[in-house]
């Protein structure tokens, strides 16, 4: 990831990932501020400055899509969630758990480590 990234920049890009794969490529600010529980003015801000990096297109009315950029980080994000998750789950950490810890995890672990993890469950 890179490291100007914060981690909330991380899971915008990845919410906007995830919707893409549910078949909806353009979503509203509104729709992410009811999602992460923001206030619109602060999905506003974000989106505006995500626009700014070239991570989404921003079009009038909130309409946000990722660009090709943001998508990759977005798929990123995701393909490390959803192998945490699949890692932790393994473990035997519970369905609640695993998900909220593989959401915090997503964003520190290293690049070796997850490597790693993604070798031992191909095996």
């Amino acid at each position: 990831m890179e490291k100007i990234l914060t981690e909330s920049v991380e899971d915008y890009l990845e919410f906007l990932y995830v919707k893409e794969l549910e078949g909806e490529t353009i979503v509203k600010s509104l729709e992410m501020a009811s999602y992460f529980s923001f206030s619109r003015s602060a999905i506003t801000k974000a989106t505006d400055k995500l626009n700014e990096l070239g991570y989404i297109f921003k079009e009038k009315y909130g309409k946000i899509s990722l660009t090709e950029k943001g998508r990759e980080i977005g798929k990123k994000t995701y393909d490390r969630h959803t192998i945490l998750k699949t890692f932790l789950l393994k473990l035997g950490v519970s369905e609640s758990t695993s998900e909220l810890d593989c959401c915090k995890i997503e964003h520190v672990i290293s690049e070796e480590t997850f490597e790693k993890i993604k070798e031992y469950l191909s095996k």
